[in-house]
């Protein structure tokens, strides 16, 4: 085009700075279209150079990562206690989610879970004295994830506590997760008031004997098949379970009336389950485990398999890195707030319910589960959006868990925390809020994005090992 008549045509711009560069061509009526464009968030040109220079080995290895979550069988195959199955398990060993932390850095809900864990086991009479056994040095604390566990907000798991177990039928390794026992003043959100420890004694006294019998007489549920039709059905598995629990309501029913001679207790483990849709959550955390689990010790791949929140700390693990924490601070999440409290009242994201994120569910699969945005105003579409910016991040499509909108495309699975750093797209996240005091309980429920420390002091110690 000659330069005299470049200026007789129609001007159109391509903005790649700020959205008020083009607003002010949109007021002059100019045609503009603006690039969504993130620096990377290492700025480290060196260990880029050094991610690109071993490409074909990451990409190889992440393959591998990727192909062993994705061909993972996780199955329910039985119910125990914590003390007799989880690996590691002692009775002054409490565990707990995200990365390590001591009980004096540790947030208002853990605090207020494990004040209740030590009541519920009898080791302390009152609120009182388990505060002052727990900061006796006489009680351990570890995390769930290093003893092949998961839990969800405050994620305590004591000795006593009944556990599902998990298998991954391709690989072998197991993953254990705790009942739920709904929402509101819970445990896991730091309730310890008397009606949470009484409805943990019920469900360890009648619930758990009735659930393992069930399952004993079932030989195996399989988890994987229930998840895919869940995500057919709206639930994306993480804060909307509707659907899951109904599926496994359906499959265990009939086992636990065979099994339970009180028919009275029967029906009223039933009912429990039908009352809370969020009883698939835990078999949805230790099924996402098993599978990621399964995709550890490999060496040059980037491939997420952990990610984890303390309510002080946000902390990912890599596949290729070994039992390796990095962690950043944790994030507030946006929410809808029950009647009466505000952010101000919320506690930092907690729990390792996000390893069904890493496992391409949750807020990964948040386009099959719409109703999820009404959380926080949200529409429709931004669920769709969320899902779509999360295949920008990650190392493939799943090949069962599929969205039914996207014309049953797999969700995006298996992050890739070079693609996270590369592109500054973090994980999306959806999740429950618990108010910041211990003994409190749930607040709200709402989403966020997770926070980008983590991701760069992994990708650039990664980067540096190579």
């Amino acid at each position: 085009m000659a330069v005299s008549s470049l200026f007789e045509s129609e001007l159109k711009a391509i903005n790649i700075g700020l959205e008020s560069f083009k607003t002010s061509l949109d007021d002059k009526g100019v045609k503009t279209v603006q690039v969504e464009f993130k620096p990377p968030l290492s700025q480290d040109l060196s260990l880029l150079k050094k991610i690109k220079a071993n490409a074909s080995a990451i990409a190889a290895a992440n393959k591998k990562a990727l192909a062993r979550i994705l061909n993972s069988k996780p199955a329910l195959v039985g119910l125990n206690r914590a003390i007799n199955v989880v690996p590691g398990m002692k009775k002054d060993l409490l565990l707990h989610a995200g990365p390590p932390v001591k009980w004096a850095e540790m947030c208002g809900p853990m605090r207020g879970a494990v004040m209740g864990a030590l009541m519920y086991e009898g080791l302390a009479p009152d609120e009182k004295a388990a505060e002052k056994l727990a900061a006796s040095g006489k009680i351990k604390f570890s995390p769930c994830h290093e003893h092949s566990a998961v839990g969800p907000m405050a994620g305590v798991i004591s000795a006593s506590m009944p556990v599902f177990i998990v298998k991954n039928e391709e690989y072998g390794n197991y993953a254990y997760a705790t009942m739920n026992e709904g929402l509101g003043k819970v445990l896991r959100y730091g309730a310890y008031s008397p009606e949470v420890i009484e409805r943990l004694k019920w469900m360890e006294t009648v619930m758990y004997p009735a659930l393992k019998r069930a399952v004993e007489r079932l030989g195996r549920v399989d988890l994987k098949s229930i998840t895919a039709q869940a995500l057919h059905m709206g639930d994306e598995v993480h804060n909307r379970n509707r659907a899951g629990t109904s599926l496994f309501y359906r499959t265990i029913a009939p086992a636990v009336i065979r099994t339970t001679a009180d028919t009275e207790q029967a029906a009223a483990v039933l009912e429990f389950i039908n009352k809370n849709d969020h009883s698939f959550l835990n078999l949805s955390m230790a099924l996402s485990k098993a599978c990621l689990d399964a995709a550890r010790d490999i060496r040059y791949s980037t491939v997420v398999v952990v990610m984890a929140r303390n309510g002080t700390e946000f902390g990912v693990q890599l596949a290729g890195t070994g039992n390796m924490w990095f962690t950043g601070p944790a994030p507030v999440p946006d929410a809808l707030f029950f009647a009466g409290y505000t952010k101000a009242d919320a506690n930092p994201d907690i729990g390792d319910s996000a390893i069904t994120e890493t496992n391409g569910l949750g807020g990964f699969a948040i386009a099959a589960a719409p109703a999820i945005v009404q959380f926080v105003g949200g529409k429709a579409a931004d669920a769709v959006n969320y899902t779509m910016a999360m295949y920008e991040i990650t190392a493939g499509e799943n090949n069962v868990y599929q969205i039914p909108y996207l014309d049953f495309r797999g969700t995006p699975t298996g992050i890739d925390v070079v693609k996270v750093v590369e592109s500054g797209v973090l994980p999306f996240i959806d999740t429950g809020v618990a108010h910041k005091k211990p003994g409190i309980g749930q607040v709200g429920a709402g989403v966020l994005s997770a926070p980008p420390e983590p991701f760069v002091k992994a990708f650039e110690y990664f980067a540096r090992g190579l």
